[in-house]
């Protein structure tokens, strides 16, 4: 039924409870997953809006530590996988790391790839974070023409 299944990953527990998920999935169905971490490269900016930001202006050194951050949540992910995670069964595993706004990297990707699933964590955000960002678990759910697999 799935070909290919996309889990788009940000380190999160929930992120991690969606990634049994797929792995699942996969296993059911033979199905490729490939893991995708988004560099926020857009976060830093919405404060260059408000008269009111103390946020500094994002330079290399921040994007390089967030993309360090995005290769460590995938290390790991592939640790886990090798611990056990798939309880011995193989499953076909692809990682990539873009950068953007993290639902239009995901849902473009999604069409770029011919993704056929998506698995992913529920948004780890509340309150005024979520109705000033937007949750992106709910954009990618609003604007995927494909099945989306939300995970609490």
């Amino acid at each position: 039924m799935y070909d290919k299944i996309l889990l788009p990953t940000d380190g999160s527990e929930n992120s991690k409870r969606a990634n049994k998920h797929a792995l699942w999935i996969a296993e059911k169905s033979n199905a490729e997953v490939i893991v995708l971490y988004v560099v926020d490269a857009h976060f830093p900016n919405i404060g260059a809006s408000l008269p009111f930001s103390a946020l500094p202006a994002p330079n290399e050194e921040y994007y390089k530590v967030i993309r360090e951050e995005g290769n460590s949540i995938i290390a790991e992910f592939k640790q886990e996988l090798e611990n056990g995670l798939c309880k011995g069964k193989h499953v076909n595993l692809k990682t990539k790391i873009k950068e953007g706004k993290p639902y239009f990297e995901i849902l473009e990707f999604i069409d770029e790839e011919n993704i056929d699933l998506v698995v992913m964590g529920a948004s780890g955000r509340h309150g005024l974070d979520r109705f000033v960002l937007g949750s992106v678990a709910e954009r990618v759910l609003r604007g995927s023409k494909k099945p989306v697999l939300i995970v609490h």
